[in-house]
């Protein structure tokens, strides 16, 4: 979410009806936007743990139980965000915006069912950019092979 609470990316690993997301949402908003920069990055929040980070205006958030490594969780969010600038080149609000797309396919790079899949950055945006030859032919680099 950005600076001003608004979902710019979200990924649900558990069934929760439209009401019960938007609620979430929105309580998630206003606890997370009110806490000074100051304070930990770890909310216990019903039965779950919300670990989120700062990265200039977005929040990453993550919910997850509280038997999950916090620590590993933050270095999750952490590879997804280096991810989204090594393809994107430095990350902003406006390429999860008009690039939803690719950033929904790095994120299922990184995370499967709600588990981390990949931790290498280089397979990340291999795998990324070989997608993108795929879709578009035309783009020639030699950097990039498809086998």
């Amino acid at each position: 979410m950005n600076a001003q609470g608004k979902t710019r990316l979200d990924k649900w690993f558990t069934p929760h009806g439209s009401k019960e997301r938007r609620r979430v949402k929105r309580e998630m908003e206003t606890t997370i936007l009110r806490r000074g920069r100051n304070t930990s990055n770890f909310i216990q929040w019903k039965e779950f743990t919300v670990i989120y980070r700062r990265y200039a205006s977005l929040f990453f958030v993550f919910c997850v139980d509280t038997a999950d490594n916090e620590l590993i969780v933050l270095e999750a969010i952490h590879l997804l965000v280096r991810a989204m600038d090594k393809y994107f080149g430095n990350v902003c609000e406006l390429d999860l915006i008009f690039n939803f797309d690719k950033a929904y396919q790095i994120l299922d790079e990184v995370l499967m069912a709600g588990e981390l899949q990949e931790t290498s950055l280089n397979k990340i945006t291999h795998i990324v950019h070989e997608q993108d030859l795929l879709e578009n032919p035309q783009m020639n680099n030699s950097e990039f092979s498809i086998f």
